[in-house]
């Protein structure tokens, strides 16, 4: 089978380029070994937000009396909760396999193996094309201690089919995937430890808002426990399972029914004979240069292989670099990947967007932080969400090099700034735009006018 493109992994990046590609042309050739959506959508960034969705109805009705709501009493099942998630999924699933029935793609099921620099071999399919695209992915990172193979010890993937409510939990690992199990499952009503290795939470978002975050998990009843190496995982007899982690130079055991392993997810380059072929890759992924090509003249990686940034949205636009780079149009695509949003999906929620505090000072820039306040805007207090921030970082000319927000609907909010961030935008530009009252969005402004 010969075609104008393939791509490996039918994820956000994979099948979002596909699409793109026949639009524009391309005959291609897409191989998924498992599900479409890869793991954002399967077990991953949809089926969490099912479950936030849960644990946010659950807060609600828990301080209704705050609102004055009489309620007569309510009960929360877990394996529905599930099975509208299930359910989500496969609606989504659904709608991937229809645009990939566009008739310049087509679509095998099957794990890839590369034969050459321009072929491929999927099941019996050999598959031939002048540019190929790897987007398979990564997998669940596992610390090298004892006791990680017990049957107590799970990944995200198995957390999200759990139909029984643990009592105990403890996530290891402080990062996005641990902290927003920990926010949804305490919500649930698990009683949820957080052990992190690092000295804070969030370790690669800026430090004043993973301290905020931190706080107010800690005061709603999530035990965080941060500079503490775990050693090893054990369980008894009676399923009990035992978390032992040095802190401060001593060991402390804990007791716990589930350990969610959340300590990040590693590229999945074991899952392709890259060194066959000569595609250079180490431990972080494969290298790529600002055009997604690797090493090899034609391919090009994208998305959690080249372990540049592990967001689904990451790996849709790294997608369109590469596209437009095989179409001969990257010279002024527009894009700008050094502006990626992030988000967390806990309670409240963090977002982020372009340099911390903490990279500006590593690379000597003077950037100067403007902050705006959730419990002095009017919306917040109407929706009983008093506690959030938002951070600014601006050069000296007012250039917006920045972005830190931690509050309701931050998610949402960060795409405000990154628009104006993307345009060069400035301090000024912000204040000198018209923002509706009431409205969250007037927190950034307050910023802004700091």
């Amino acid at each position: 089978m010969t075609s104008d493109l393939i791509i490996i992994g039918a994820g956000p990046g994979g099948y979002e380029t596909a699409v793109q590609a026949a639009k524009a042309g391309l005959c291609t050739v897409v191989i998924e070994a498992n599900q479409l959506g890869g793991t954002c959508l399967n077990v991953g960034c949809i089926p969490t937000k099912c479950l936030c969705r849960n644990a946010e109805f659950l807060r609600d009705l828990r301080q209704a009396d705050a609102l004055n709501v009489e309620l007569s009493g309510f009960k929360f099942r877990l394996d529905e909760a599930i099975k509208r998630k299930d359910e989500v999924v496969s609606q989504l699933v659904g709608g991937i396999a229809g645009l990939l029935k566009h008739p310049n793609i087509t679509l095998l099921t099957g794990k890839a193996e590369f034969l050459s620099k321009t072929t491929v071999k999927v099941n019996e399919e050999v598959c031939e094309a002048p540019n190929i695209i790897i987007a398979t992915g990564s997998v669940s990172k596992m610390l090298p201690i004892p006791g990680i193979d017990l049957p107590c010890v799970l990944t995200s993937t198995e957390m999200l089919s759990l139909t029984q409510l643990p009592q105990r939990l403890c996530i290891v690992g402080g990062g996005v995937i641990g902290l927003e199990f920990a926010s949804i499952f305490h919500s649930f009503g698990s009683e949820v430890t957080v052990v992190e290795f690092c000295k804070e939470i969030l370790p690669q978002f800026d430090a004043d808002i993973a301290k905020r975050l931190r706080m107010s998990l800690k005061s709603q009843g999530i035990n965080i426990i941060t500079g503490a190496a775990v050693s090893k995982i054990s369980q008894d007899g009676h399923q009990q399972a035992t978390v032992t982690y040095e802190l401060k130079g001593e060991e402390v055991a804990l007791e716990t029914d589930i350990v969610l392993m959340a300590v990040g997810r590693a590229a999945n380059v074991e899952s392709l004979n890259l060194s066959d072929v000569g595609i250079a890759f180490d431990r972080r992924g494969i290298q790529v240069n600002d055009f997604m090509q690797t090493n090899i003249d034609g391919i090009y990686a994208i998305g959690d292989i080249n372990g540049r940034c592990q967001l689904a949205h990451a790996a849709v636009f790294q997608g369109k670099r590469a596209l437009h780079h095989i179409l001969g149009h990257h010279q002024d695509d527009g894009l700008r990947l050094d502006l990626i949003p992030a988000a967390v999906f806990t309670h409240p929620e963090v977002a982020s967007v372009g340099l911390t505090t903490e990279q500006a000072k590593a690379a000597g820039l003077n950037l100067k932080a403007y902050k705006g306040f959730f419990r002095s805007n009017g919306k917040a207090l109407a929706m009983a969400e008093p506690e959030g921030m938002v951070k600014l970082l601006a050069d000296e000319s007012g250039v917006l090099r920045g972005a830190h927000l931690y509050g309701a609907h931050s998610a949402d909010l960060v795409h405000e700034i990154t628009t104006f961030m993307q345009k060069g935008g400035t301090l000024s530009d912000i204040a000198n735009m018209v923002h509706a009252h009431p409205t969250l969005s007037e927190v950034i402004l307050q910023a802004a006018e700091a």
